[in-house]
């Protein structure tokens, strides 16, 4: 896959755990407060969350081969 798209996913799961971080700390659901609560916005940035982080699980198997690439 494109650096692109790593980046574009990666960016999206941050967003998304920030997102979980203001909900634990602070009881603020920042995607409710922006779209609504469970609007179709709302789902739209939840189900991006879900696949980006569903997506970076893949770069594991990079991680290990990259490592072997540089020693």
């Amino acid at each position: 896959m494109g650096k692109g798209l790593t980046y574009l996913a990666l960016t999206i799961a941050i967003i998304g755990a920030v997102n979980w971080g203001l909900i634990g700390a602070f009881r603020f659901d920042l995607v409710a407060a922006l779209f609504g609560e469970m609007s179709v916005l709302s789902r739209i940035v939840y189900v991006l969350v879900g696949v980006s982080g569903l997506y970076l699980l893949t770069l594991y198997g990079q991680i290990d081969r990259d490592a072997v690439t540089e020693s």
